[in-house]
């Protein structure tokens, strides 16, 4: 019969990992419903509210202040004010405030929901003919 005690394991010793940033995975966009699609799609549904939005999308995620927004377009800035209220209530284009500027940025995880919405089950979910990039020369 054997009297020894069993092995007792040594506590774990956490590694040191050095310079190492934490990956932190984005929070998933919520399906967009029917509303919200409605409403997104209005704030789009005008030319200079299309224009301001299409710039946005173009600057990438850094956005862009609202004198630069409209001076790139040719907008009044008092003209300007109407489209991107629009925009951030629709939820397009959250504003950030960055010293004494507001940077207008596109919320991409929004965008992409109202063209996941649109094209749900697209050809009766038979794949192949989701949205493609556009050719070049498209219209502005």
């Amino acid at each position: 019969m054997n009297t020894k005690a069993p092995a007792r394991a040594s506590p774990a010793r956490p590694r040191a990992v050095k310079n190492t940033v934490p990956v932190v995975a984005a929070p998933a966009q919520p399906a967009l419903s029917a509303v919200g699609a409605v409403v997104a799609l209005s704030a789009l549904a005008q030319e200079s509210r299309l224009a301001v939005f299409r710039l946005l999308v173009e600057s990438g995620p850094a956005g862009l202040p609202a004198g630069e927004i409209a001076e790139r377009l040719g907008i009044a800035n008092t003209t300007l004010s109407f489209p991107l209220k629009e925009l951030t209530q629709a939820g397009l284009i959250p504003p950030t405030q960055r010293g004494r500027f507001v940077i207008y940025a596109p919320d991409f995880g929004r965008m992409n929901a109202l063209v996941a919405f649109l094209t749900d089950n697209c050809c009766g979910g038979a794949g192949g003919c989701g949205p493609r990039p556009a050719a070049a020369g498209h219209a502005k």
